[in-house]
């Protein structure tokens, strides 16, 4: 439920905007807005491969079993186009990124006003978002099992 207002509030916000001259700059702002990550963080395991523009995304599972994202880029449009998608995905269960469909990004138009690498690049950051949710769902599973077999 989360998931579909966050959504909801993006397409309204999008709706608002009158062109893709405005939707850029409210992108890039998006990407202002991100806080800048240092040197430590920008590591060969965190980037995303297949992006016009160098990616970094890091996952953690939190202990309430949420997932918090935290990304950055070294390109202004990408870093609000990440600041957008981990604002939808960050703080939610597994289960609700796993479930969740990617049209969001075609819904707001998004591909059509993106070049085609960066279209390709926003679905695999969506996708190594959904890979980091699965590994936790595992994990998540695999931990209630091994509980459970333990106090039976």
């Amino acid at each position: 439920m989360i998931l579909q207002k966050r959504e909801e509030i993006i397409k309204e916000k999008f709706e608002l905007l009158n062109d893709w001259e405005e939707k850029y700059e409210y992108l890039i702002d998006l990407g202002k807005k991100l806080p800048k990550k240092s040197k430590e963080f920008k590591t060969e395991d965190k980037l995303i491969n297949g992006c016009q523009s160098k990616v970094w995304l890091e996952a953690k599972l939190k202990k309430d079993f949420r997932v918090s994202f935290d990304a950055d880029s070294d390109a202004l449009l990408p870093r609000g186009m990440v600041a957008l998608v981990i604002g939808l995905y960050s703080n939610l269960f597994p289960f609700e990124i796993i479930s969740s469909n990617t049209n969001l990004i075609s819904q707001i138009g998004l591909q059509t006003f993106l070049s085609p690498i960066r279209a390709n690049g926003i679905l695999l950051f969506i996708k190594k978002i959904k890979f980091y949710a699965i590994a936790f769902n595992i994990k998540i599973s695999v931990g209630l099992n091994g509980k459970t077999k333990k106090n039976t």
